[in-house]
C-alpha cells in the first residue's frame, strides 16, 4: 500500500507596512500627533512634539493600551505616532478607497466606418463623437476595411482626417491615422474645460 506524503506548507504571513512598538529597535524616534494632551494627562507629564527616548515612548503606548506606530522610517529619527494600529489601518484604506473612486474614469466610445460610408452617415456619427467628446470619453474612430476594400486606404486615412478636422474643437488627436491589419484607426480625447 502507498503511503501519502503531507506536505508542512507554512501559510505565507505578509510584511506588515509599519514597524510597530517592540519592532521599533532605534535608539530615538520623533514623536507627533494630534492626541499629544490625551498622552499627557496619561502619563502625568507634559508631552509634545519632538524626540524621545523609544524605550519612553514605547512605556507611554503601553500605559495607553494603543501602540507605537513608525509612520516614516527613512526620516532621522523615525517619525512615531501613538495610536490604535488597527484603526489606523483601517482610517488608511478608507481614504485610499476614496481618492481611488474620485479618480476620472476614462471610457473609451468606439465609432466604425467603411472606406465607402456616405457623407449622411458620416455627419450623424460626427454628432455622435462630439456628445461621446463632451461627456469627458476619449472616441476612438476606425475605417475597416473588408475584402478588396484595402485598395482604398488613402479614401479612409481622407475620411478620418476629416473626422479629425471636424472634431478641433471638442477634442485634441492622440494618435494620427495608422493602418493595423485591416484597420485604420485614430483616438481623440475630450479637451480638459476651463474653470
Amino acid at each position: 500500500m502507498a503511503r501519502r506524503f503531507r506536505r508542512n506548507i507554512k501559510p505565507v504571513r505578509e510584511k506588515p507596512q509599519h514597524r510597530i512598538n517592540n519592532f521599533i529597535r532605534v535608539p530615538e524616534v520623533r514623536l507627533v500627533g494630534d492626541n499629544l494632551e490625551e498622552i499627557s494627562e496619561k502619563v502625568g507629564e507634559k508631552v509634545e512634539t519632538g524626540i524621545y527616548s523609544t524605550k519612553l515612548v514605547q512605556r507611554w503606548a503601553q500605559d495607553m493600551q494603543l501602540d507605537l506606530v513608525e509612520i516614516s522610517a527613512k526620516a532621522d529619527p523615525p517619525v512615531c505616532r501613538i495610536i490604535d494600529y488597527k484603526k489606523f489601518l483601517y482610517q488608511k484604506k478608507k481614504k485610499e478607497k476614496e481618492i481611488k473612486s474620485k479618480t476620472a474614469k476614462t471610457v473609451v466610445k468606439e465609432i466604425r466606418f467603411g472606406p465607402n460610408t456616405d457623407s449622411h452617415d458620416i455627419e450623424f456619427k460626427l454628432k455622435h463623437a462630439q456628445k461621446f467628446l463632451e461627456e469627458g470619453n476619449k472616441v476612438k474612430a476606425f475605417v475597416q476595411f473588408r475584402g478588396r476594400t484595402i485598395v482604398f486606404k488613402e479614401r479612409g486615412e481622407l475620411l478620418l482626417l476629416n473626422f479629425i478636422k471636424e472634431l478641433e474643437e471638442f477634442g485634441v488627436v492622440e494618435t494620427l491615422p495608422k493602418l493595423e491589419g485591416r484597420k485604420m484607426s485614430v483616438t481623440i480625447s475630450p479637451k480638459k474645460k476651463k474653470k
